[in-house]
């Protein structure tokens, strides 16, 4: 049996699925929006939770919900694009929990739409950076503590991280990148009991994408793509994340699961 491994039984119990008592989660991009969903999911669920992000003002905000609601948090502000912090972060959260068993690599960004001959190098490095060298910096972190002792890692990819669009090429490269990188992760990490697995939304109602929802044009371009005809909202990603965080995903791992509404565009 691989180190990590949690103990289970043959019996199915309905009131013990997808809880996480007495794990602790650290979230990146917490602050707001899919980020915010998620802490606040994962602390319903039963999990201590770590909030990072840039703006130390909105991760206060996430934490007061958190704690109004019973729950326990650490405030962790600092850039996933700096290694030292990320390995200092990831020692307050053991510091503070004694140890470290869910990280969901939250993190993002994605500027306004380009034309590839006209992408800067500054704008092409700062969209990798954040989306797939800080979540590389944040798993290897969360790793040293989870490795034979088990875990779980979450990665936010996104519906482009498989499917092209124009103007995106940095934003598509870079969750790409990620999903290739959890699979990667999940090879080499299995055997030492750490599951690494991706979501990847397609559309949310967030504030990285109101600029398109609300252009006419792009707005309809979107949603003729989505079988659905609406976009997501952060909340219906959540069940998905507490899922693959949790011990009933426990022989899941190396897996994307596409919450896009059933996106079709090429």
């Amino acid at each position: 049996m691989s180190e990590g491994v949690p103990s289970t039984n043959a019996s199915f119990d309905a009131s013990q699925t997808f809880r996480l008592d007495r794990k602790v989660a650290w979230v990146t991009g917490a602050g707001r929006g899919l980020g915010r969903a998620i802490s606040l999911g994962l602390a319903a669920a039963g999990a201590k939770i770590a909030l990072t992000a840039r703006s130390e003002d909105e991760l206060v905000a996430t934490a007061s919900e958190i704690e109004a609601a019973g729950g326990e948090s650490l405030i962790a502000p600092g850039s996933v694009v700096s290694a030292e912090a990320i390995e200092e972060i990831a020692e307050r959260i053991v510091d503070r929990f004694g140890t470290l068993d869910i990280l969901v690599n939250n993190a993002g960004i994605s500027p306004s739409l380009t034309r590839s001959e006209e992408l800067s190098d500054e704008v092409w490095r700062r969209v990798i950076d954040v989306n797939l060298t800080g979540a590389f910096f944040c798993a290897r972190a969360a790793a040293r503590w989870m490795l034979g002792r088990g875990g779980s890692i979450v990665n936010v990819s996104s519906v482009h991280g498989s499917v092209g669009m124009a103007r995106m090429t940095a934003y598509a490269a870079s969750k790409g990148g990620l999903e290739l990188m959890t699979k990667t992760l999940a090879l080499e990490w299995a055997d030492r009991g750490v599951r690494v697995n991706a979501v990847a939304p397609g559309y949310l109602e967030t504030d990285m994408t109101e600029g398109l929802r609300s252009n006419d044009r792009w707005r309809e371009r979107l949603l003729g793509a989505t079988p659905l005809g609406r976009f997501g909202r952060p909340e219906e990603v959540v069940p998905i994340v507490v899922y693959l965080a949790s011990d009933s995903s426990s022989y899941v791992t190396g897996t994307t699961y596409r919450v896009d509404g059933g996106w079709t565009a090429q």
